[in-house]
């Protein structure tokens, strides 16, 4: 049974189609990625899921209910605008939350004292939230969605704005997660992080599905005119290279998108001077990222969509 399933939905706002004829299957004990540029549909596909939105037309089932109201106790949710009660104790508080959905202090304070261990909270249970610092309080956040024990955690943003070790902690949390059998679908504009936490990545572009399949999948689709160069003179000396539709300068090192053949690309290369590193490689997320969603381009005609089970279909590149 899939997570999450939603068929043929769309969403309008007036004039405005903010999602558009989307599918999409969420497996069960996975980590699926949500991701799209600001204004794309996934905030609104989102509650849509949590039925804090209703769709216009299609179907929505989440864990395996076609009332989406009656799974809520089922889902945990960390929302992209923070919001504690300041004066509240960190126990206090998560106890408070784990009350909203009918748990008892009995059944609560275990997994309390079981998170704010694994995130270095312990000492801090009974110190009102104004007195944490922005990473603690975001971490109580986290243990706030997860507290009942829920089947399913949706994670808007959950790193944004922590430092390098705080958000370590968090990522260990969510895989932590996946190993206890929950599904997380995790929203984030961190191309990185959805690389590395991901096992199935789902992007929607101006209302519109154009990714949904496994990394390697989307890079395979993506990644048949990409190499990695390091050249003398640098981004001077590629600049006056015919064949290349784009660079991504990383100062050591330059990843082009290229037209035709890269070995005969290679070779106009060793005849302009030095090559002391050429490479074909697979793109990042972040770079297929910004491929699509570059302000000028159209929507694409087709999508990736490789299906639960693995690869499927493959759809035309934007």
């Amino acid at each position: 049974m899939s997570a999450i399933h939603l068929d043929s939905v769309t969403k309008r706002f007036g004039t405005h189609v903010a999602v558009n004829n989307l599918s999409l299957e969420v497996p069960e004990g996975s980590i699926y990625g949500f991701i799209g540029p600001n204004g794309s549909g996934k905030t609104t596909t989102i509650r849509m899921i949590m039925h804090i939105l209703l769709p216009d037309s299609g179907r929505i089932r989440v864990l395996g209910r076609d009332d989406t109201r009656a799974a809520r106790d089922d889902i945990g949710f960390l929302p992209e605008e923070r919001g504690l009660y300041k004066k509240m104790q960190v126990r206090q508080l998560l106890r408070y939350y784990g009350g909203i959905k009918g748990k008892s202090n009995k059944a609560l304070d275990p997994v309390i004292d079981e998170w704010l261990q694994r995130l270095g909270l312990t000492e801090w249970a009974d110190k009102k939230i104004d007195a944490l610092s922005k990473g603690m309080a975001q971490k109580v956040q986290f243990i706030s969605a997860i507290v009942t024990k829920p089947r399913l955690v949706i994670l808007d943003e959950p790193f944004s704005g922590l430092d390098p070790v705080n958000a370590q902690a968090l990522k260990d949390a969510v895989l932590e997660l996946r190993r206890q059998g929950l599904t997380v679908v995790f929203s984030t504009h961190d191309m990185s992080s959805a690389e590395r936490l991901c096992d199935r990545i789902f992007m929607i572009f101006r209302g519109n599905k154009v990714l949904d399949g496994s990394l390697d999948d989307v890079q395979a689709t993506y990644g048949h005119d990409t190499v990695r160069v390091r050249v003398a003179g640098g981004v001077a000396a590629l600049s006056r290279m015919a064949g290349i539709e784009s660079m991504n300068d990383h100062g050591n090192y330059q990843d082009l998108r290229i037209k035709g053949d890269p070995q005969a690309f290679l070779q106009e290369l060793v005849r302009a001077g030095a090559v002391e590193h050429f490479e074909i490689t697979k793109p990042s997320l972040h770079d297929i990222f910004v491929r699509i969603a570059n302000p000028s381009n159209s929507i694409p005609e087709t999508s990736l969509d490789c299906g639960v089970g693995g690869r499927g279909r493959r759809g035309q590149r934007p």
